[in-house]
């Protein structure tokens, strides 16, 4: 009987050795964050002590940071009841990546209250709490649009999943644009002529936009887009559409959901500057990092990339129709769960609700992935920016006479002007291809153009806010 008692007794000290070890080995995993690691030891230990509010905090905490939100609710919330450690924080983030924005939100006010009863600073919690009020004043209004196609891709190569018609100008990642120069990680974006860029550059530890005009063989310096755009955060990955004005980008500011939203603004050619940046919004953005949204007019397709719900170093590039005028989601009429899942893009097929339009626009898509020319069908004439609120396409919009007068003489400007610039690049293509003493007889000539082209440049801007100003005043009357 002593023999088997010191045999059950040794035993049972193993076993509480061995308990201890994982135990303390799982705690150190949490405290150093790897997450990942201690998942399966806290699995095991809630599974053996599923009241034990520790275990559960931390086994929460190991579902959320390793990408499975939904299922760390149920321990977190375990935890946040009996007050343990940071539940509070952990939980908003889960409900937050949820879209349970409003939970999301009382949780973050609560872990609040946990800072100020400590006198810890509060600026970083109360941008939170920002953000998950403009994630639920986002969710009122979910763009109703047609996702054709996803696909998962290794993020350093998602540029090679753009099928962009040649028209639309190219992209680039940095590295391959400015060769051997920086390794910033961004995009640039070229226009189709080859003499304008776009792109993201470092500045003060943030990522800035900048733009680029080409004269003769080289680029001009950089010239930072304004502070209305370039805020106090990274902004990156731009996309200029077909009309030269409306920009998209990337941003991580405060506007931001969460990591990079994406945004647009147009140019104000009257005073020379950008209209405020206004959200994508949803579900273009959302909590995780979202960017580089560019439409292609000519297959009338959009694309777009995003790391949510996506392993590390994976993205997914959703491709979509776009919609000629903006529509939402009626949230009085529709299951504020399904909104949800329209609004996280859960499952593509939710969004199918033309099947047509799904037909016609995966044909588009496999055409451009087989690098067909598409031919774009005129629907308009041309894209003329009256205000913010008007645009004209034909000849017969003008409602004043004396403005489409303007109007046209304005259209001889851009011809001589689009005449000049051709002339220009070909004597730079016979620049680049002459001898030294050619060159030298050239150069005079080539200064000469550019100059004209430049002043040919300037009366057009300042044709075109004539022609704006008087239209503008027949329109006011």
């Amino acid at each position: 009987m002593n023999k088997l008692l010191k045999i059950f007794l040794f035993f049972s000290f193993c076993c509480f050795t061995a308990y201890s070890q994982t135990l303390e080995e799982a705690k150190n995993l949490f405290i150093n964050k790897q997450y990942q690691v201690a998942l399966p030891a806290f699995k095991k230990l809630v599974s053996q002590q599923p009241a034990n509010p520790n275990y559960n905090y931390c086994y929460g905490t190991c579902l959320l940071k390793t990408g499975s939100a939904k299922q760390a609710v149920k321990y977190l919330e375990f935890a946040d009841k009996r007050k343990v450690g940071d539940a509070s924080f952990y939980l908003g983030q889960a409900y937050e990546e949820l879209y349970q924005f409003n939970n999301a939100t009382t949780c973050y006010e609560a872990f609040r209250n946990q800072l100020l009863k400590r006198k810890d600073s509060t600026s970083e919690i109360d941008k939170l709490i920002t953000r998950s009020k403009n994630g639920q004043n986002m969710l009122l209004g979910v763009e109703k649009v047609c996702v054709i196609d996803s696909f998962q891709i290794d993020k350093e190569r998602f540029l090679s999943a753009y099928k962009l018609s040649k028209e639309c100008g190219k992209l680039y990642m940095y590295k391959d644009f400015f060769q051997g120069t920086d390794s910033c990680n961004s995009t640039v974006y070229e226009n189709e002529r080859g003499n304008r860029i776009y792109y993201g550059g470092t500045k003060n530890d943030y990522t800035n936009l900048y733009t680029r005009i080409k004269t003769t063989d080289s680029w001009s310096a950089p010239i930072l887009l304004p502070t209305n755009i370039n805020t106090r955060s990274n902004v990156n990955y731009p996309f200029l559409m077909d009309d030269g004005v409306t920009i998209y980008y990337a941003s991580d500011g405060s506007e931001s959901m969460g990591g990079y939203d994406i945004f647009v603004t147009r140019y104000d050619t009257d005073n020379d500057s950008y209209l405020k940046p206004e959200s994508a919004g949803l579900p273009f953005n959302s909590p995780f990092n979202d960017y580089l949204l560019a439409i292609d007019e000519y297959n009338n397709l959009g694309w777009f990339v995003s790391d949510r719900y996506q392993p590390k170093d994976k993205v997914c590039v959703y491709v979509y129709v776009p919609n000629s005028t903006k529509q939402i989601y009626d949230n009085n009429s529709m299951d504020p769960n399904k909104i949800i899942r329209l609004a996280q893009l859960h499952s593509i097929k939710d969004t199918w609700f033309d099947e047509q339009e799904v037909k016609n626009g995966l044909a588009r898509l496999n055409d451009a992935m087989n690098t067909k020319v598409i031919e774009k069908k005129k629907t308009k004439d041309f894209d003329f920016v009256i205000n913010d609120q008007l645009t004209y396409h034909h000849i017969s919009d003008f409602r004043s006479s004396e403005a489409l007068q303007e109007f046209k003489t304005l259209l001889q400007l851009k011809n001589s002007y689009l005449q000049l610039e051709k002339k220009l690049q070909d004597m730079r293509k016979q620049f680049s291809k002459t001898d030294e003493s050619e060159k030298n007889n050239l150069s005079p000539a080539i200064i000469d153009l550019e100059k004209r082209v430049l002043q040919l440049e300037t009366e057009v801007h300042q044709q075109t806010v004539k022609v704006r100003n008087i239209e503008n005043r027949n329109i006011n009357k």
